[in-house]
């Protein structure tokens, strides 16, 4: 059996094959290509070895070899939020304007995909996979890459790869003009609950934190700083932890606005008024940011825009395209509303 060539093998002028693999992992020709097209008939022992060796060598089919279908994947750790359906507008809109169809995977939670994941999206041929806040493997990459699906990451976990274009927003900026704003108001104790610390948008927003704090030679107390997993619970959870504190802070800076909600139920629990008593502050402006009372004052985070780039982007790619920028960041914004104020005490 013989396959097109395609990438070259380091350090070598010989093309890399199926034949090659195959020979390399010790196996036979129709046992890789099972492998590459996501054959569930294959050992888990075989496949990772074979995996290996596809990740060592870099193979590639020819893209005149697999006809895509006309579908755009997208991947979340989970769905249950406003902020996925945003992603999902992009997403959709970009696929109408090309006559594609969409396809939704959840993890559950998990920041990987497993198995069953990579096994689906290569037996479906998918044009282009948009994976939103998910880690894919080494394995994963290299077999996508291996049937020329292009794979763009929107608001990575960690930190940007080389080799895998992404899409994010400029967390940093929007964590510096949060506490700044909230600073300009006259708070000095601002409380900032972040979402995980291995997250790389949680990461940024906390270090724009600490930047508008140090700006303002205002000392950072490791008190006010608390973790969640962006949900309204842990907003709830570390809200009552903060309001509790001996010397409770004034301000609040939530990691996005379903923590933000959690504030504002541990406030109403402490019967605290929002923004006499304490003020808020959240991150994405999501529809539910305008329809809370009071209206909150947020971080816009362009999470339409976003999808809509990187599934052009994953698009580009299909149709054989080098882009020059393959990493983007788009614009954060703050937008005050009426949940923030200046300090009463």
């Amino acid at each position: 059996m013989t396959s097109i060539p395609t990438t070259q093998r380091s350090g070598s002028d010989r093309p890399t094959t199926i034949a090659h693999i195959a020979a390399q992992a010790g196996v036979s020709a129709p046992t890789v290509s099972k492998v590459i097209n996501g054959r569930s008939d294959v050992s888990l022992e075989t496949r990772q070895r074979v995996e290996a060796v596809i990740r060592e060598h870099g193979y590639e089919r020819s893209h005149r070899s697999v006809r895509s279908a006309p579908l755009i994947e997208v991947i979340f750790h989970e769905l249950e939020s406003d902020w996925a359906l945003e992603i999902i507008k992009g997403v959709e809109q970009v696929a109408r304007e090309n006559d594609l169809a969409v396809v939704l995977s959840e993890m559950q939670g998990r920041r990987t995909p497993g198995r069953s994941w990579i096994d689906g999206v290569l037996a479906r041929r998918p044009t282009g996979v948009i994976a939103v806040l998910s880690d894919l493997s080494d394995g994963q990459r290299a077999l996508l890459k291996s049937r020329n699906i292009p794979l763009v990451v929107v608001d990575p976990t960690g930190e940007p790869l080389h080799d895998t274009p992404s899409i994010g927003a400029t967390n940093w900026s929007g964590g510096l003009a949060a506490t700044r704003h909230l600073l300009g108001l006259g708070h000095r104790r601002i409380g900032v609950i972040g979402g995980p610390e291995s997250v790389l948008c949680s990461r940024a927003r906390l270090d724009g934190y600490r930047a508008a704090m140090d700006e303002a030679d205002v000392p950072v107390d490791a008190d006010l700083i608390r973790y969640g997993n962006f949900h309204v619970q842990e907003g709830i959870t570390e809200g009552r932890a903060l309001l509790r504190l001996p010397d409770p802070p004034t301000a609040i800076f939530a990691g996005n606005d379903l923590q933000a909600l959690g504030v504002y139920q541990a406030a109403r629990e402490a019967r605290l008024h929002i923004p006499e008593d304490l003020s808020v502050v959240g991150f994405d402006d999501l529809p539910v940011a305008t329809w809370v009372s009071p209206p909150l004052t947020t971080i816009s985070q362009p999470l339409v825009q976003m999808a809509v780039a990187g599934a052009r982007l994953a698009l580009r790619l299909a149709r054989g395209e080098h882009p020059s920028q393959t990493r983007v960041e788009l614009a954060t914004e703050l937008v005050i509303r009426e949940s923030t104020a200046a300090p009463s005490r």
